[in-house]
């Protein structure tokens, strides 16, 4: 493996330590031993669940490829998940706050590992089943374990403040070193004990088996809405009507929307992008540099979010221009540097500068989770927020089915010129937020119910 992997990895590690040594007393949260015990069970959760799912995505498309599917068949099973999480999600998400957080995530659990046994298959249609599977479980891990956690954060009594500090946790764990470290061991247990593709998934079933029996003997269970009487049908009205009538909400999905369908297309895209000539990348270590590339943005999320100013509202409007000034590197470079025609072979110079462009934009990705995790809390009523939180991801499955559909008829630089460009206008809509969320906090302190009472007491006050 070429010496540049390492240098970069090693780079990158060696910021990520220099951040968190030098961390002062001011970058961080004075709590209570209740809550950090709260803290450190749903940590351990969150990091089991996200080792089952960071086994899996470095070789879910080189699986797919030893099996001898094509691009376009491999799009094709992609939109499968996709398109199962836009259809099922909603439906999970609500029953979600209906019939319990705490089942949701069980539910994921049992969902997530039927998938992964799906993977022995070299069946189109039995691939297609676990993609389907693979798409109901990625929507009970975006909104049930988020939702149950803040309806127990706030059930408990903790501080609000407090609430950042776990998520900016789980991202530097669950989306960080678990990460790695599950990039590196499927790169153990796919090449240095030559156990297949398939391996990691059988793995990732393993870490999901015990993070549900942890799930099962300490969590307590909550809801959303506290109405037994609610249909599907009511749910789904009041969170459609809680989007429409509240500017924030909307504003907050799409974008989410427009971050998480960039995201998700990289994530696709990537492979074939470092490899355009089949040249030979090391995969799981390619991941695992990716994934200590996130722990630095989160590593930089948990100093910003530890500090009244900026705010989120703020910096993240930053984070969306970065990240789209790192997803137009490939279509720069196929401007700048001439393609190689020689197959196989090493990462080519312009593969190595992508490289560097998609670890930015990892660590974009880094400090977007813990932020929009915070502006989610903020802004979500808790009665509908699995709902809500799933409602966010019908645009972005919709988006990401689209671009996997027509993934044969543009060429890559196409598809990545248009997530820089979803991500620019994610960056503008941000902006509107801030502006939004200013305006109403202006008009609340004016109308707050303290003044309208030192009104009323004093006849002379205006």
């Amino acid at each position: 493996m070429e010496i540049f992997y390492f240098v970069v990895f090693g780079g990158l590690a060696a910021i990520v330590a220099g951040l968190e040594l030098s961390k002062s007393n001011k970058d961080r949260i004075n709590t209570s031993s209740a809550f950090n015990s709260f803290k450190n069970n749903y940590l351990l959760v969150y990091s089991l669940m996200m080792a089952g799912d960071w086994l899996q995505g470095p070789y879910v498309y080189y699986l797919y490829s030893t099996y001898g599917f094509g691009k376009g068949e491999i799009g094709q099973l992609f939109i499968a998940g996709f398109g199962s999480s836009m259809l099922f999600g909603t439906i999970v998400g609500s029953l979600a706050d209906k019939q319990g957080r705490k089942r949701a995530s069980i539910t994921y659990c049992i969902t997530y590992i039927l998938s992964c046994i799906t993977k022995h298959s070299p069946q189109y249609k039995v691939l297609m089943v676990g993609r389907v599977l693979g798409g109901i479980a990625t929507s009970l891990l975006f909104s049930a374990f988020e939702s149950w956690l803040v309806a127990e954060h706030n059930k408990r009594g903790f501080e609000q403040q407090w609430l950042s500090l776990t998520f900016s946790k789980a991202i530097f764990l669950g989306n960080g070193l678990v990460a790695i470290i599950a990039g590196l061991f499927g790169n153990f247990l796919v090449d240095s004990l030559a156990l297949g593709p398939v391996a990691p998934f059988d793995a990732a079933a393993c870490f999901l088996a015990i993070g549900m029996a942890v799930i099962i003997s300490s969590w307590s269970e909550n809801y959303g809405d506290p109405s037994e009487n609610k249909d599907l049908l009511t749910q789904f009205k009041n969170a459609a009507s809680a989007i429409a009538s509240d500017e924030k909400i909307a504003l907050l999905g799409a974008i989410q929307s427009l971050f998480e369908g960039s995201m998700y297309t990289f994530v696709f895209l990537w492979t074939p992008a470092l490899s355009p000539n089949e040249e030979d990348i090391p995969h799981g270590f390619i991941f695992a540099t990716f994934m200590l590339a996130s722990m630095l943005g989160s590593s930089i999320a948990s100093r910003l979010l530890a500090h009244s100013a900026p705010k989120v509202e703020s910096y993240m409007q930053i984070v969306f221009v970065i990240s789209s000034a790192a997803l137009m590197l490939p279509v720069v470079t196929s401007f700048l540097v001439a393609p190689s025609g020689v197959k196989g072979g090493s990462i080519s110079f312009s593969g190595c500068i992508q490289l560097m462009g998609f670890c930015t934009f990892e660590a974009c990705v880094g400090i977007f989770w813990p932020s929009i995790m915070k502006m989610r809390s903020q802004y979500i009523p808790e009665e509908a927020r699995s709902t809500i939180m799933n409602f966010f991801r019908i645009p972005l499955n919709i988006f990401v089915c689209l671009v996997l559909y027509n993934v044969d008829a543009f060429p890559m630089t196409v598809m990545f010129g248009m997530c820089s460009v979803f991500l620019f206008v994610a960056s503008i809509l941000q902006r509107r937020l801030m502006n939004v969320a200013e305006i109403h906090k202006s008009r609340s302190q004016e109308w707050s119910p303290e003044k309208e009472m030192t009104s009323e007491a004093d006849p002379l006050n205006p």
